[in-house]
């Protein structure tokens, strides 16, 4: 078995839970924050999320505990092994005093994919403010 990394990105927000995972799992408002997509909150699901830059994601959802934890494989298929990943993306959602502990991890990055998992640690970053925008704007 290859060692492989994680991405994690925690942050709390100051909404609750249920309002959080809303747009975790609608599809209009998942695109608002992530890509284009065809969730559907459901395990054994098969989804694809499309990127901006052209690339398409092949998704499953494994797990699902509505205002919890939301998991899905989160797979772009490359000819170059840099780019080929396998990963899981797992959502935790744990309320707290002033709104919600939400913690994202990616997991699966290959040490070999040293520029995906840059490339994650980066985005990751970025979607959780396209996030925070979206809660901000919707009820």
């Amino acid at each position: 078995m290859t060692e492989t990394r994680s991405v994690a990105v925690e942050r709390e927000i100051p909404h609750p839970p249920e309002k959080i995972w809303r747009a975790l799992t609608q599809p209009h408002l998942i695109e608002e924050w992530l890509m284009k997509n065809d969730f559907n909150p459901v395990v054994g699901h098969q989804f694809n999320l499309r990127g901006d830059w052209g690339g398409v994601l092949d998704c499953e959802v494994l797990a699902i505990e509505p205002n919890k934890a939301l998991s899905y494989t989160w797979n772009f298929a490359h000819d170059d092994a840099a780019y080929n990943l396998k990963s899981v993306v797992t959502f935790t959602l744990t309320p707290t005093s002033s709104g919600t502990l939400l913690r994202m991890e990616q997991s699966g990055f290959r040490p070999d994919q040293k520029q995906a998992f840059g490339g994650a640690q980066a985005g990751w970053q970025k979607f959780f403010a396209n996030l925070e925008q979206v809660l901000a704007r919707t009820d």
